[in-house]
């Protein structure tokens, strides 16, 4: 089977590709580094992509350019070769029951402070009160941080009997019905997407690197658990909440016991590989998959 490979990323990646850099030493250095890694993770990792469902797929377009030319018989060439695309997949018993044809990966990071959320959320407010749905449409996509990772697939259940189905309707002149039926075939693409909170990813390198450097920079380690407290607010304000029976409350009180100790006797170890796990759990639960057809959103 032939393949073709395309960016894309596996999550567990993602979930892994946190760590900072050695050179990483400020708070907003290591923030940086931690969403630096996640989309370079994102970017790099390669999956195989079915040539064939993608062929197919171009060819189940030019059908129809085929039948707005009325050149049925073209139509019948160019849809048969798209069968015979498909048959060639379904020939391998491993072969998926989705087929890939399309990712991306888009990362978007909110700048923003908390006190620019709220005020967004209440303007937002306004909008849908006095009706002006749109406008508040434009400003709440503005309001989130996150890595989405899209990708699209073919059903290799039902797609190749929908082409086939077409070319009978052809092969007995039936244009219109064969049309209906290549145009329902392509709405019948599925759309994946999962959403990683940056701000997760940002808490979770800090506090790591805070636990490195307790030891030798009291200062510093307080400096990336405030600023890892503060990720985790902009996480909560900005809504991406988490099926772990952790809480935001939690993490910030583990938070404040962590910083607790190190003003103390310093002895956090058991306090960080705590904070540590919750965490990791906390985000794991908090990455979200929707699935939906093509032209949903």
């Amino acid at each position: 089977m032939k393949k073709v490979m395309i960016v894309f990323t596996m999550v567990v990646m993602l979930l892994t590709a946190v760590t900072p850099a050695v050179w990483a030493e400020t708070s907003a250095q290591v923030s940086s580094q931690a969403v630096k890694n996640a989309k370079v993770a994102a970017c790099d990792q390669q999956t195989a992509v079915i040539k064939e469902a993608v062929d197919a797929l171009l060819l189940t377009h030019q059908v129809l350019a085929d039948l707005d030319k009325k050149d049925s018989d073209l139509a019948v060439k160019d849809l048969e070769k798209a069968i015979g695309k498909l048959e060639v997949v379904l020939a391998d018993k491993k072969a998926p029951a989705m087929l890939p044809i399309d990712s991306s990966v888009v990362a978007v990071e909110y700048l923003g402070d908390l006190k620019s959320i709220r005020e967004n959320l209440a303007l937002v407010r306004k909008y849908l009160k006095d009706g002006e749905i749109q406008a508040a449409r434009r400003l709440l996509d503005k309001l989130r941080s996150e890595i989405d990772v899209v990708t699209v697939s073919l059903p290799l259940i039902s797609y190749p009997q929908a082409l086939k189905l077409a070319a009978r309707y052809l092969h007995e002149e039936k244009v219109d019905e064969a049309r209906d039926i290549l145009e329902m075939a392509l709405n019948t693409l599925v759309r994946d997407e999962i959403i990683i909170p940056v701000p997760l990813l940002k808490a979770e390198a800090l506090v790591e690197e805070a636990r490195k450097v307790a030891k030798k920079d009291k200062e510093q380690a307080l400096k990336h658990l405030d600023a890892a407290r503060n990720e985790l607010k902009l996480a909560e304000a900005l809504g991406y909440a988490s099926s772990s029976d952790t809480t935001y409350k939690m993490l910030d009180d583990a938070v404040s016991s962590v910083e607790k100790e190190i003003k103390g006797k310093n002895r956090a170890e058991k306090l960080f590989a705590s904070l540590k796990e919750k965490l990791k759990e906390f985000k794991a639960k908090a990455i979200k998959t929707f699935s939906g057809v093509k032209g949903d959103k």
